[in-house]
């Protein structure tokens, strides 16, 4: 994912070293400091997503509860914008979670940005293959999803995402918020691959993209992420909020501005960053 050889990254942490990164990881993030310098160049991309698992399931013991997951990195702009070629995944949380209208505050958010996106809930646990262990289908993962929200994901640059990747990946890959208009049923007529989406910052277009940017469909995303999740024990279950990735490249957020986001069938979805 990065342009270290795989000859030159980290080997992976012992169950000792481990359980030290996680509680080193956990007392920065309590502080609200990211990407701790002790652990620059000694975790491999696996070990970044453990420590983030373990991360989520202390935050989710301490009363954050996780809603839900993220996969980032899956339209081709963004790839080619961060040098990554291949997905990657987060967790989402109920203090993340805001209403379409949404305004932050002026000093609320690290150099934040925002993501166009479709926001899949499901209906029913999906596992990480269909029969025989094949790779899921559209169709098996369309028959999971309960319904669709118009999204913007709210980013935070808490560190160098392109110097650090196994950290970024511990730090949750950038994920701070998600902003949610109003459900749609994923009826047997609406084509997420085909849907289009037109972004506004102050009342200017400054981008348009379409749903099969994000790996062809963003329900492929899903299918991407269950396959994922499974190389760590998980899976995905009733009620899991997706945000399947990004139509557009990935955009600045600065106080003042305002963001509208219209997918087609949709709907609309907007936020707002305070000026102070």
């Amino acid at each position: 994912m990065t342009s270290a050889s795989a000859s030159e990254a980290p080997a992976p942490l012992d169950s000792a070293a481990f359980a030290s990164a996680v509680d080193m990881f956990w007392q920065a993030w309590q502080e609200g400091l990211y990407f701790p310098s002790a652990w620059h160049d000694r975790l491999c991309a696996e070990d970044g997503y453990r420590v983030s698992l373990a991360i989520a399931a202390r935050r989710h013991e301490a009363g954050d509860r996780q809603v839900g997951w993220k996969v980032g990195l899956t339209a081709k702009a963004i790839q080619e914008q961060f040098g990554v070629h291949e997905p990657v995944f987060g967790c989402l949380f109920e203090e993340g979670r805001k209403p379409s209208g949404h305004v932050f505050g002026p000093d609320e958010l690290i150099r934040p940005g925002f993501e166009n996106e479709v926001c899949v809930v499901l209906g029913r646990d999906l596992p990480p293959a269909g029969a025989g262990g094949a790779p899921l289908d559209l169709a098996t993962v369309r028959r999971a999803v309960d319904h669709c929200r118009p999204a913007i994901e709210v980013i935070e640059t808490r560190g160098d995402l392109f110097r650090h990747f196994a950290l970024a990946l511990a730090d949750n890959v950038q994920q701070k918020a998600f902003v949610v208009g109003a459900p749609v049923p994923l009826g047997d007529d609406l084509d997420l691959a085909a849907i289009a989406a037109r972004v506004r910052i102050n009342g200017a277009d400054v981008a348009t993209g379409r749903g099969d940017a994000v790996l062809g469909n963003p329900l492929n995303s899903i299918a991407w992420l269950a396959r994922r999740l499974a190389d760590f024990g998980l899976h995905l279950k009733a009620g899991d909020h997706i945000m399947t990735g990004s139509f557009t490249r990935q955009f600045p957020l600065a106080p003042g501005d305002s963001v509208v986001t219209e997918f087609d069938r949709l709907g609309a979805v907007e936020l707002s960053v305070a000026t102070g």
